[in-house]
């Protein structure tokens, strides 16, 4: 049997066992914040394996028992700073529609994409849960939108939590920063699965024997299918509104409450919006 060759990573744990390649985000440091590295990484492991039909799971979770805390801020601050490209595009909008480049390719990604929910499951991380096949939660796991306490939208994960929960709970998580346990998070359907922790993997193991049952090519063209039956933008229609979201996150980010936002986080307190 031959096998893809993966990319090496910094970021990443990669294991492939059998046909299931499990990737773990690995900045335990960081709660598993993602930093611009590790999106690049993740979107080269998914380009590795978009053609391999011997990869017929995925299953992402995190290192040190936080499945992702979000985007790295230091990574933005870095970006806020930078001089735009020659095309003359803000960078704060080029590094966020990355983001959105990298959930668009999971969420197209042939394989069964499993998401292993512990600890801090926060902005990016929640985007990472939305775009999986099947979520799996520890039962103590706690789910965020952390951005609009920071002064900016959700840009790139907005339409993929629409997709997920439906318009009306998107709704009402995006005007109250989307703070769900593990119980919320199961009614809505946005997990599938929750378990204590001791029962996580035996979970995980279930789940992944059903996906063994499944033919792998009939899987890729069933995801297409239900993607396409959605009703949701997929495609060209997806990128294209993920383009206009990228360009609001960079206004937001440099307008004076995406500032005050950052710098309050930063500094560890309050922003001057919060009144608790």
């Amino acid at each position: 049997m031959s096998q893809t060759t993966l990319p090496e990573c910094q970021t990443l744990l990669l294991r492939r066992d059998g046909w299931r390649l499990h990737v773990t985000l690995n900045r335990p440091e960081a709660r598993n914040a993602m930093s611009f590295a590790m999106v690049r990484e993740l979107q080269a492991v998914f380009a590795a394996i978009a053609g391999d039909r011997e990869v017929r799971a995925v299953v992402l979770r995190g290192a040190g028992g936080n499945f992702c805390a979000g985007g790295d801020i230091k990574d933005m601050a870095g970006a806020r700073g930078a001089e735009p490209g020659p095309d003359g595009k803000d960078p704060l909008a080029t590094t966020n529609r990355i983001f959105g480049s990298m959930l668009q390719q999971i969420e197209d990604a042939p394989q069964a994409i499993v998401a292993v929910l512990e600890g801090a499951v926060m902005g990016g991380g929640f985007g990472l849960c939305c775009v999986s096949d099947v979520a799996v939660a520890a039962d103590d796991v706690k789910l965020r939108l952390p951005e609009t306490g920071l002064g900016v939208p959700p840009a790139q994960i907005a339409p993929f939590i629409v997709r997920r929960v439906g318009y009306g709970e998107a709704r009402r998580l995006a005007v109250t920063g989307g703070s769900l346990d593990a119980g919320e998070a199961l009614r809505l359907g946005l997990v599938h699965h929750v378990s204590d922790r001791a029962g996580l993997d035996g979970q995980v193991a279930k789940v992944l024997a059903d996906i063994g049952r499944c033919a792998p090519e009939a899987v890729a063209t069933t995801k297409r299918l239900v993607l396409a039956a959605s009703g949701a933008p997929h495609g060209d229609a997806l990128s294209a509104l993920l383009d206009l979201a990228a360009d609001d996150f960079a206004r937001a980010a440099r307008g004076s409450e995406g500032v005050e936002g950052m710098l309050a986080f930063i500094q560890k307190r309050n922003a001057a919006w919060n009144d608790q």
